[in-house]
């Protein structure tokens, strides 16, 4: 095995990929192992591979980590990604978690009955300009800083950008009223390691279409 981390999850977004934009972010090359057949998934579970019996999977360092949070907290310590302190990793903690409440729904609105698609669509919509973009629209104004957190890029400010391009995707103009966020937009977009992650042919996901939904009921079913 290379020393690059290998990740094994579906061939789609799903809860790899902020995994995915956490290492590309901090430049980081990383090897994939893409499940096809419930075959696949339940050897790895036979093979201990999956403590709680759950993918994503994240070999690294030595380790078979398992658990989004818990790997994505490894990896933004591991390339100094998490705060310069308890407070700052505080701080990032709460946005973080603020933005994964926001992400479950995106993760969930592929699997959505056709007849709740609207309605799911119009609680994305609600929920991030009602409730989420202002919270850190508020943030960036207040301290007037490029970042989310001690004026230093971070986990945050990752994770951050992933949704509000999540959400773009859905509801084109939602930045329209958040002057502060389309400029962290605009930065963000010009990091040279998020650039690279956004260029055709890096190891970003498409939205899930039809047969990344029948793949994920087909690996998972019980």
């Amino acid at each position: 095995m290379s020393g690059k981390p290998r990740l094994t999850y579906l061939n789609g977004r799903g809860r790899m990929e902020p995994v995915r934009w956490l290492l590309a972010a901090a430049g980081v090359e990383f090897e994939e192992v893409y499940l096809e057949t419930k075959e696949q998934y339940d050897k790895l579970i036979k093979d201990g591979f999956l403590l709680f019996q759950q993918v994503p999977l994240v070999e690294i360092d030595g380790m078979k980590m398992v658990q989004t949070r818990a790997i994505l907290s490894y990896i933004a310590g591991k390339y100094n990604l998490y705060g310069k302190d308890l407070k700052e990793r505080a701080l990032i903690d709460m946005y973080v978690e603020g933005i994964a409440d926001l992400m479950q729904m995106i993760l969930m609105f592929p699997f959505s009955p056709p007849d709740a698609k609207e309605k799911n669509l119009d609680s994305i919509k609600e929920r991030a300009t009602n409730r989420y973009f202002p919270v850190f629209e508020k943030v960036l104004k207040q301290h007037g800083q490029d970042f989310l957190v001690g004026n230093k890029f971070s986990w945050a400010d990752v994770q951050l950008m992933e949704a509000i391009l999540a959400v773009e995707e859905k509801v084109p103009a939602v930045l329209s009223g958040f002057p502060q966020l389309q400029v962290f937009k605009t930065k963000m977009s010009n990091m040279p390691t998020i650039k690279k992650f956004l260029q055709p042919g890096s190891p970003r996901k498409p939205p899930p279409d039809a047969h990344y939904v029948e793949t994920v009921l087909k690996v998972f079913k019980k």
